[in-house]
Order: structure tokens, then C-alpha cells, then sequence
């Protein structure tokens, strides 16, 4: 079978490392040898950023990045707490959703997708109100743009406001800091920058904070609390997704081996560079400037004259598969991310390919 080369957001191609480690044995959630893989997971995740065990703590859940995201939203805000969600794509906008569906109180600071946060309504909202938590999404994947959360942080900070951040698309590829941004949590997922396989999320959170939080459990599935004081405690409420577990061990390693996140990062902007100067020069526009977009994904216009169903089949034939823009963006633009095991040579096949297609 052609290996089709994934330039969609994730899931990701693997590596052969780590595909091979799905084949290791079975193993019940129950036993020390599922908890120490555990443990070296949770230790391994926190090393990515350098972030200490005794102030930090990595909780591991079975689901998508949306599943830690709910977790984080409905475990860290407390029941007297009121959180500001800054939206600025669909990933913002499904915050929002979960806060209404948990009737967690809520403002919303909304912007048009692809729009860059606005700082001085920012400053203004927050002087106005008393929030417990600002929720933001650090790579909004509907345009590709990197929110500046250095510069959001600086503004809550003035009243203390921790920060909640959805790290799904950038966590293991761009700069967090965790400390000097105040942030009390950050979910993410195995399947995309860490080249793990879908099935596992986590959210780092800083203890201090959790201890602190008084919050009646919205969920039994996704309380954080439960979780990690079973974790801690070498144990797990729930079955996990062992071979996923397996998958992102591997893959944690590798991406230690390989130089670590900032590595990967330069990996991203090597492939993205390829990509962003070919189709320029076939006079494919980019939707946001490249000082303002994630080095894990950019937006782009459809070439005139092209649909994205037929840029999509006519790729998926060559062996590439993109990915489209969401709601009204559905009919005007596609999508290119430069996660997992693909190489330079990929993205310049990819031009090529596009070239051929735009030249008919």
C-alpha cells in the first residue's frame, strides 16, 4: 500500500519507532508494568518543558485533545469562578460551547476567525470584570495563526488572572512558558506535535493551583482531580488506551533523541519554508502573514478556477492529504501542517504536485 504523506493537523504519519512499539504485549491497566509505563510518560511529558514534578503534574486521560480541553475547562474554573474565553476560531468557539454545556459562568471576548486578539479589549474586559481564569487558544488550526500569549499574559497578570490554554496544536513544537505566563493548565494530545497516535490526551496543571480549586465534578469521566491523585498515587480510575500509552512512550523518546521541542520546531519551519516560497511563487496566497502563523500549520487561499474537493482528490492521488477550512472558509481556502515523519524531500514533491494541478 502507497504511503500517503498526512499534511492534515492530525493525526500525523509515524515514525517506524513508534509505529513498532503498538506491537508491544498486552497489558492490563491494573499491574506495575502499565503503571511504571505510566509514570514514565507523565515524568517524560513534564521534561518537554523542563517543568518540575513538584510544581507541575502531567494527567493522562483516553480521548482527543477535546477531551482534555472539556477536563481542563470544567476541573479548573471553581464554582464561584467566572472565565473569560477568548475566540478567535472554531477551537475558541468550542470553549465556549463546553462552558455553556457545564453552565460554567462565562465571557466571551470574540473576535472574526483569523483575527489577531485585541489587546486593548482585552485590558478593558478584564478591568471590568472580575474573572478567576482567562481561556485561550495558543495555535487557533482554523487559520494557522500562533495567539501572542506572552502579550495576554502580561495583561492578566496585572490582576492575577491564571491563564487556561489550549496547547492541543502546540505543545512539543512552540514556545510555552508556563511559569512567566501564569498558566494554571494546558491540555493537549499525543497525536500531533509529539507524533504519538490518537487515543491519549493530558493536561498539565500546576498542583498549587488544583489543590486550591473548589469545584463540584461536572463529570465523572473527565475530573481532573480524580485523576491525578489516582495517578499519583501509582493508579488510574478508568482503563486507559494501553497501546496509545505505548505509542506516546515511544514517542516522547524520540522526540528527546531528536533535540526535543525546539528541534522539532526547527523541523517545522524548514518544512514550512518549503512550502510557503512554492506556492507563492505559483501565486497561491497565503491567508495570514508569516510573522503571525504557528510553525505547525498555514492557511491558503484555493488557487482560482480550483475547488478544494478537486485540489483534495487530485493530491490524495499523488499521495497527499490536506485539509480543508472550516465553515464559510470551507469554500475559499485549504490548509497545510508540517507535523510527523514526512521530510524535505515530501514537502517539495507536494510543490511540485501543486504546481502540476495549478498549471492545468
Amino acid at each position: 500500500m502507497k504511503k500517503e504523506i498526512l499534511l492534515n493537523p492530525g493525526p500525523v504519519n509515524l515514525s517506524q519507532r513508534v509505529r513498532k512499539s503498538l506491537l508491544k504485549p498486552d497489558l492490563c491497566h491494573r499491574e506495575p508494568e502499565f503503571i511504571k509505563l505510566q509514570n514514565n510518560i507523565r515524568t517524560n511529558l513534564l521534561r518537554v518543558y523542563n517543568l518540575s514534578g513538584k510544581d507541575w503534574a502531567a494527567v493522562l486521560l483516553s480521548g482527543s485533545g477535546t477531551s482534555a480541553m472539556e477536563a481542563m475547562l470544567t476541573s479548573m474554573v471553581p464554582d464561584t469562578g467566572h472565565v473569560l474565553i477568548i475566540e478567535n476560531g472554531v477551537y475558541g468557539e468550542r470553549m465556549t460551547r463546553m462552558a455553556e454545556v457545564h453552565h460554567i459562568k462565562r465571557t466571551i471576548l470574540h473576535h472574526a476567525w483569523g483575527e489577531q486578539i485585541d489587546l486593548k479589549a482585552l485590558e478593558k474586559i478584564i478591568n471590568q470584570n472580575n474573572f478567576s481564569h482567562v481561556a485561550v487558544i495558543h495555535h487557533e488550526t482554523t487559520t494557522g495563526r500562533l495567539n501572542d500569549l506572552e502579550s495576554v499574559a502580561k495583561i492578566c497578570s496585572s490582576k492575577n488572572i491564571p491563564l487556561l490554554v489550549d496547547g492541543v496544536s502546540s505543545f512539543g513544537a512552540e514556545t510555552i512558558q508556563f511559569r512567566q505566563w501564569n498558566i494554571a493548565a494546558c491540555a493537549a494530545t499525543a497525536n500531533k506535535c509529539l507524533h504519538g497516535v490518537p487515543g491519549t490526551s493530558f493536561v498539565v496543571v500546576n498542583r498549587k493551583v488544583i489543590a486550591q480549586t473548589s469545584v463540584t465534578p461536572h463529570t465523572l469521566y473527565l475530573d481532573l482531580k480524580k485523576y491525578l491523585q489516582q495517578q499519583d498515587a501509582n493508579g488510574t480510575p478508568y482503563t486507559q488506551s494501553v497501546q496509545c500509552f505505548y505509542a506516546l512512550d515511544e514517542a516522547l523518546k524520540e522526540l528527546k533523541d531528536k533535540g526535543g521541542w525546539k528541534q522539532r520546531q526547527k523541523q517545522y519551519l524548514q518544512h514550512m519554508k518549503i512550502i510557503r516560497e512554492g506556492l507563492i511563487k505559483l501565486g497561491i496566497q497565503p491567508l495570514i502573514d508569516e510573522k503571525d502563523c504557528s510553525c505547525v500549520l498555514h492557511a491558503w487561499h484555493l488557487p482560482d478556477g480550483i475547488s478544494y474537493t478537486k485540489l483534495h482528490d487530485t493530491l490524495k492521488k499523488q499521495g497527499f492529504v490536506i485539509y480543508a477550512g472550516q465553515g464559510d472558509l470551507a469554500k475559499t481556502m485549504f490548509r497545510v501542517s508540517a507535523m510527523g515523519a514526512i521530510s524535505k524531500a515530501d514537502m517539495r514533491r507536494f510543490v511540485k504536485v501543486m504546481g502540476r494541478i495549478v498549471k492545468k
